[in-house]
Formats: C-alpha cells, structure tokens, sequence
C-alpha cells in the first residue's frame, strides 16, 4: 500500500483530470442536447438519455428492482422513478429536526440510500441523514419498508458519534462483502474554512473513542459485527473498520479482489481513492496532499508517515469525488473491470481503466460537455450506467436530473 518512488511519479504526471473549457474571453459553447452521442477513448459510442429531471440536489440512486429506482433529494425527499417516469409524490419525507438549529430553513435532511442484499424477500431500503439535538448534529441511518410506492416504518437503527454544530457528516451508505453495511463518517471540521488552520477538530479522525473521519462496518440492523477490527478494544468505537478519512463519498467493491475502495474529497487538493483493509489508517490530517483554505500545506509530512496506508490514487487540483463504481459487466467496449468516479468540482464522471499499454492507469473523462456535478453513479438491472446530476451546489434550483448512458452497437 505504500507509494513507491516511482508511482509517486506516475500519480503526479496523472493528477489533473479536467474537462475542456472555453479559453478566456470565448463564449462556452451549449450543453448537447440530449438526447446525445458521444465517442470515447476505446471507441465504444454511447447515448445519453435523460430519465428524469426536475429534482433537487438528487445524491444518490439506488434500484429496487428492474423498473423501480429510488433517488435521495438532499432538502429531504426519497423520490421513485418507475419505467422512466418520476412519479409526482415522493416515497418518504424526512421531517424537520425538533429542534431548529437556527434561523434559516434547515435544508441538508437527507443523504444516501442503500437497498437490502434482500430486498425481493424483505423490502428494506436504508437511508442516511442528518440528525439533530439541540443546535448539534450528526450522521445517522434509519431504515424502512417500500412498498412499490411509500417506504413506511422507518425508523432511526444508528446514531454516529459525530456530533458537532457544523461541519461535513459524509454518509454514504453501502451493502459490501457479507452483506455488510458500510457507512462513511466525515470529519466535521467547522474551522476549516474561517481563515484558521486549527486541526483539533480534525485531529478526532485518529481517535477510536468517536465515530469522526471513520469507515464504519455495521451489520443489517445497526450494530457492529463481532469480526470488526477494534471490538473489545478498551476505548474504540466496535463500529469503526478503518480511520484516518476526511470526507469520504464514494465506496465500491473490486470484482475481483473483493476489497472495498473509498473516494474521499481533500481540502485545497488532496482527493483520495483508498484501498481499505481492516483496522488500517489512511493518515488525514497527519499525512496528505492537500492544503488548507489558507493556502498552507495540511502536513509537513504529505507523503508517507510510519503505520498510515497511503491512498491507491489521488488528485491535484481536486476533483471533489462524490461517487465509486467498478463496472464489471460486458455492455461498453473495454469498459470491463474500469473504475468510474463523479465528479463534483470537474463537473464531469471519470473513467479509470487499469493495466493500459505503456501508461498504467488511464483516466478519460466523460459528460463533462454537459457541465453538470455529478453527484453519483450506478449500474442498473439492465447493464447500463445510471448518473444523478446536480447544476450547483446550495440553493433550490430543480435543476438535477437522472441519466441514462448506454452503448450504441
């Protein structure tokens, strides 16, 4: 896991992967019209198809079956799209906290959402969402039952040790090997943009006593399973698989190892796709390659400490990585086995295809004429690549959309 002289080298010739833009004083040229089609670098043209729009800051999607997908919006909607039809009523409505944390509308209700291993037998959809008390929160998952239309029952199952008056609470949510739960926590670093470059919020990622800047391993009902690294340890959270993370967004699994990839966003650089193992530590803030918003770098030491695993991949300027998948499937020409990132900052969905000839990782991008962020990506029932999209960050605009990338023969 530790970087090597030489990939050091071959990661920073591969830092930067940004979409094309209008050269200064140019107009930027229109979005394509979708639907559209495009070229890619194996040769492989795909069609973008719009499956449904009008929501708002939708940042996850997950199917239930192989018309039914679900799509999380982050004021607080769990919306159902069915044979390419969003339907008019939302599944679930997060309600406000008890307690209003301030003055302003609380608009950050609802995160991701996850679907049962066996949700044809028992009709669990998980969610992750902030939680209040008083002007605190945090990160939690609460599950219920869907019914085709309503998701009913829903109750809180977790509860992070994260709590906090501002800062990122993360929350992806993902069944992995085992049908384990993984759920990542974000560092909830309130000082990190004010000018300061105070680490001790930060700092609560290399404790075990919290759930801050962790990976947790939960199983289906919320608890922690007793194979989880630091069970039984005196003052660890049973919860927590790995440590170290900033603000992690997306998770996968590779097919063929079976190991559980990470992408985590930095601060001023520094975006991680990390490889986890066990009880192992990825270094934030000790070890990384981003700066602070002062412009300072996070670490004297960004390349390598002693005991901390160092990311499989990183970039410089950041991208803002929001989502993981590993296709495996035999649609795309010499998509097998590529590793898809969103893209929130680049405004564009990156494709990482290992093993090339003469440059080991290739990195094309993809979407990025669109200018869209792109909040997260999954394979459908069908083989095709589903994207939900976002037009800004903040504000009520329904700008998002879902779409639909498949391969023209």
């Amino acid at each position: 896991m530790h970087r090597t002289a030489a990939s050091i080298v071959i990661a920073l010739l591969l830092v930067s992967t940004v979409p094309a833009v209008a050269q200064r004083g140019q107009p930027t040229p229109p979005a394509p019209a979708l639907p559209a089609e495009l070229g890619t670098q194996t040769g492989q043209r795909i069609k973008v198809t719009q499956v449904a729009s009008g929501l708002v800051h939708p940042w996850s999607v997950a199917f239930v079956d192989a018309r039914t997908m679900l799509v999380t919006e982050q004021p607080g909607r769990l919306r159902v799209v069915r044979d390419g039809q969003l339907l008019p009523d939302p599944a679930w409505v997060s309600p406000p906290p008890a307690s209003a944390p301030g003055a302003k509308p609380v608009t950050d209700l609802l995160h991701f959402v996850a679907v049962h291993p066996q949700f044809a037998q028992n009709g669990l959809v998980y969610l992750s969402h902030p939680t209040w008390r008083d002007t605190m929160n945090t990160i939690a998952i609460s599950r219920g039952r869907f019914d085709g239309t309503t998701l009913r029952d829903v109750k809180e199952i977790f509860v992070a040790e994260a709590w906090e008056t501002s800062g990122n609470t993360a929350g992806r949510i993902f069944f992995g090997p085992g049908g384990m739960l993984f759920m990542t926590v974000g560092d909830r670093d309130r000082l990190c943009c004010t000018g300061t470059e105070d680490n001790s919020l930060r700092l609560k990622a290399q404790a075990l006593d919290n759930h801050v800047g962790k990976t947790l391993r939960l199983r289906d009902d919320g608890t922690a399973p007793p194979d989880n690294p630091f069970v039984g340890r005196a003052g660890a959270k049973p919860e927590i698989y790995t440590y170290g993370h900033r603000n992690g967004y997306g998770l996968t699994v590779h097919p063929q190892t079976g190991e559980v990839w990470q992408a985590e966003i930095g601060p001023l650089g520094g975006d991680e796709v990390n490889i986890l193992l066990p009880g192992h530590n990825y270094g934030w803030p000790l070890v990384s390659m981003g700066r602070n918003y002062t412009g300072s770098l996070v670490s004297e030491e960004p390349w390598f400490r002693k005991g901390m695993d160092n990311p499989r991949m990183f970039w410089v300027p950041s991208i803002s990585p929001s989502s993981l998948l590993f296709y495996n499937g035999d649609r795309f020409k010499g998509w097998k086995g590529s590793l898809f990132v969103g893209a929130l900052t680049t405004r564009s969905l990156i494709r990482v295809s290992f093993n090339q000839p003469s440059q080991a990782e290739r990195r094309e991008v993809l979407l990025g004429d669109f200018r869209q962020r792109i909040r997260d990506i999954v394979e459908g029932p069908d083989g095709n690549l589903y994207v939900a999209t976002e037009g800004a960050t903040g504000g009520t605009a329904s700008d998002g959309m879902v779409l639909k990338i498949e391969p023209i023969n």
